[in-house]
Formats: structure tokens, sequence, C-alpha cells
């Protein structure tokens, strides 16, 4: 089988990463329009089943042209293009996989399953971290329980060393996180569907030193279709963000002065766009280099057996020095890699489009994160 990955940005080495040293594919090519991206990419990669090419997405006649050319397309790439890209993948029977990160995405893609069917190919999105890892984590707790009473993900890529005001780290684009707190969370909330707003319900959560306590809050993006594939299966669920302490107010301040507006203004009689020049500012005092790490626990009650159980997972993926790999990267790349090598060897044999909590196998997708050094400790209490 050939492979294509549409971004070589971070996400996008990372799943190629892992394709090479753990996939049996003929041929993976790796394509972007990035100059710095393409040449970081070939610095990385030394191997004769890799073709690194330059591209632009935009251009979908030779988009067509590569997909009809490869068995799986894995689109590493902004979200707003992930439906079109399923379209096409489609009419060329190629297998599609992408990053995710938005619902309403996710929910066109999800109308296209009847025609995924008919054309025998395989369409998961939400692939990644969260949405993906966690989904595939509830999906576990589900199959588990006879009935389930809460599930609560959290979940926050952070610096090793944080850096004062604001003790974070880009791990992906300033835009996309304005955006996961801005926008509105969905929670389920006993079988129905609930709008909150985002960088409310603070809470506190405690890892092993030298983290011990973060803090948690609502934000949106990291549930996607969870509340949809559950809703009459676990009475509550929701998502928050995992921070260190502090980060949430002075961050939330800014947006309530109206820094993450995302229209133009008129400011004596100059149109300035807020959120372009919080970003400007926030890419001066944020680092976006440096070690990392992911920080995960998830959290559920419910009924086994006639007895009322707890379950906690909890995953602390570090930066990888030996590789220049960042547990962003690790956490959110790997997943995808994994199921597309699934697809590839057939593990995922089924036709149309499913989000990952629907078909991915969480026991034989544990085991290939433990392969990769990405441990996901469970632990079962009786109450």
């Amino acid at each position: 089988m050939n492979i294509i990955i549409l971004g070589a940005g971070l996400m996008g080495r990372a799943i190629v990463f892992d394709l090479i040293n753990y996939s049996n594919f003929e041929k993976i090519t790796l394509i972007d329009n990035n100059k710095l991206n393409l040449e970081l990419a070939k610095k990385l990669f030394k191997n004769k089943k890799i073709s690194i090419d330059s591209l632009d997405v935009n251009n979908k006649f030779y988009i067509r042209k590569k997909l009809e050319k490869n068995d799986i397309v894995i689109s590493a790439i902004p979200y707003n293009y992930n439906y079109f890209l399923t379209k096409m993948a489609i009419d060329t029977k190629t297998h599609f996989i992408d990053l995710g990160g938005n619902n309403t995405i996710v929910q066109k893609q999800k109308t296209l399953d009847q025609k995924a069917e008919d054309a025998k190919v395989t369409i998961i999105p939400d692939c990644g971290l969260a949405p993906g890892l966690v989904s595939i984590i509830t999906r576990d707790i589900v199959s588990y329980y006879d009935s389930v009473d809460y599930v609560k993900l959290r979940v926050g890529g952070l610096p090793k060393n944080p850096i004062p005001p604001f003790n974070y780290q880009f791990v992906f684009s300033p835009n996309g996180l304005i955006n996961e707190y801005t926008q509105d969370a969905i929670v389920l909330d006993n079988k129905k569907i609930v709008y909150k707003k985002s960088m409310n319900e603070l809470e506190k959560i405690t890892f092993p030193k030298p983290f011990g306590d973060m803090e948690a809050f609502i934000t949106s993006g990291g549930c996607s279709s969870l509340p949809y594939t559950f809703r009459y299966i676990i009475k509550y669920l929701d998502y928050k963000t995992i921070r260190y302490p502090g980060h949430c107010e002075k961050f939330k301040l800014l947006l309530e002065l109206g820094l993450g507006y995302d229209k133009p203004i008129k400011i004596n009689g100059v149109k300035i766009n807020p959120r372009e020049i919080l970003i400007k500012f926030l890419e001066k005092l944020i680092p976006t280099t440096g070690e990392d790490v992911v920080l995960l626990k998830v959290f559920a009650k419910g009924v086994k057996n006639n007895k009322k159980t707890k379950i906690e997972y909890i995953m602390i993926d570090y930066f990888d020095k030996k590789n220049n790999i960042t547990a962003m990267m690790r956490t959110t790349g790997y997943p995808v890699s994994i199921i597309a090598q699934m697809i590839e060897q057939k593990i995922i044999d089924k036709y149309g489009v499913f989000t990952s909590e629907e078909i991915i196998n969480p026991k034989y997708f544990f085991k290939e994160l433990e392969k990769r050094g990405i441990i996901i400790e469970k632990r079962i209490k009786n109450i």
C-alpha cells in the first residue's frame, strides 16, 4: 500500500516519523507548500520509501492526481479542508484520516457515510489527541461499564519549564488556541446536548511531582462527536483543558476585554483586528520551542456487575530528546499513524464514515501506543 500525508508541519512530520519506524507501507509521500516545513522534513527523513513534494492543497487537480496514486491519505492541515478532501477521497477510492478539530465539519463528513460505503473506503476524522485518543479512552470506558454516570476528559499540552506570565508554550497555532478559549464547548448532560462558555468551571487537578496541583477549565473542541455518539449511554460528559495555576485568570481577562474579537474595529478612522494584535503580543511573550509535556486524566464512574466503580486513566508524556519530537507531536501524530496502519493491516475493515470512538479497538490501540513509549495507566476502584 501507498500513503500520502498532506501537511509537513509538526504533526505531519510526527506522523511520517512513526510510519517510517513502524509501518509496512511501500511508499510514503509528504506534501506541503511551505518551504521551511519541506526543508525541515528533508533534513529529518533520509529514507528511500519517502517522497517529499511541494504542492498546494488548493490545487485540486493535482491533489486529486496524488490521491489516485495512493491507498490512504492523511490530512494534517487545517480542518476547513477536510470536507472537500473527504469527498475527493471517496471519488478516488482512497481511505481518509484527519486530525479533526471542528465538530461542524465532522457532522458534514458523516453525511457522506453511504457514499463512502458504496466506494468501499474508510473515512475516520478526529484521530489526534483530543479528539482522538480521548475518544478511544471513552469507548474503552463504555465497553467496560453496564451503565455510565459520567466521563470527564482532562488534557493539556504544556511547557516542561513554564515561563510567566502565562506559563504556556505554543504547541499549535495561536489562532487555534484562541478559538478553543472563545468558542462554546459542547457538554452532554442527561441526554441533552448543552453549550457552555469556555474558560469557566475552573477546578483543581493533581498530578505526581513535579507538577502537583494544576488547573482545568472548560474549552471547546475536545469532546467533538462524543456527546452525540454516547448521548443515550453516558449521563454526563465534558472536556477541560489543563494548565498551570493562574493561566485561566490571566488569559480570560484579555478575552473579556475583547482582544479575541476577530473582526476589524475602527480606532481613529483606522481598521484594526483585535485578535491579530493579541496574537502579535502573545508571540512575543509565549515561547514556541522548548521541552514540553502532555498531561492527561480521564475520570469515569458507573455500574459494573451491580457495583459502583470509578476508573481513572492517567498519561504523562514527555519531549523525545533523542529524536527532537515534542510530546504534543507524539500524542497527536502517532495515534493518526497507528490508525492508518490498522487500515493497512485490515484490522479496520469496515467501509463508511466513522469517528474514532466508533471503530477503533481500544486494547489494540493502547498496546500500539505502549510500543512507542506512550503509557496510559488505568486504575479501577470500587466505591
